[in-house]
């Protein structure tokens, strides 16, 4: 179903991308929006090694909500800040896509539970987490997406 990766030999092992999934702060979500058009949006993100998820926050409404109850399937692109070999001008990176399929939280548990954990990527001050988490909670959606293929590969830009 997944297309295979065209330059193989960049291709990065999947213990690398899940790798890049947790430490990477934020990425780029696509989704099919308005009259067909590609949507991406810069979005951070927290991966769930024993579900193998992803999971984003966000506003209750607006574009992304409505373009993933029309149409669940999604694609979120993550790269790392990359590195330069010495004495090279070119720039190496490393990214993931994840292709899978988006749903939203509805157990107030379980969304409060992935905005805390999303909360500790950026901070561990708990007085700053539980402030925003009372005063937030009630107006935030939380989606999750299930991957489906993950493929990520090391470019060198020159």
């Amino acid at each position: 179903m997944f297309r295979e990766m065209r330059r193989f030999k960049q291709k990065l092992e999947q213990a690398e991308c899940i790798e890049i999934l947790k430490n990477e702060l934020r990425g780029v979500l696509s989704v099919l929006g308005d009259d067909g058009y590609p949507y991406g949006m810069p979005l951070d993100h927290f991966y769930d090694e024993e579900t193998g998820k992803l999971y984003f926050h966000g506003a209750s409404e607006g574009h992304r909500v409505d373009a993933v109850r029309a149409c669940d399937k999604v694609s979120y692109c993550v790269y790392d800040a990359g590195y330069r070999k010495e004495g090279d001008w070119a720039l190496n990176i490393k990214s993931v896509i994840v292709f899978g399929r988006m749903s939203e939280l509805t157990d107030i548990a379980e969304v409060e539970s992935v905005c805390r954990k999303l909360s500790h990527k950026f901070t561990n001050d708990e007085e700053y987490i539980d402030n925003d988490v009372a005063k937030n909670l009630k107006y935030v959606k939380v989606f999750a997406l299930t991957p489906e293929h993950i493929s990520g590969k090391l470019v060198n830009e020159s």
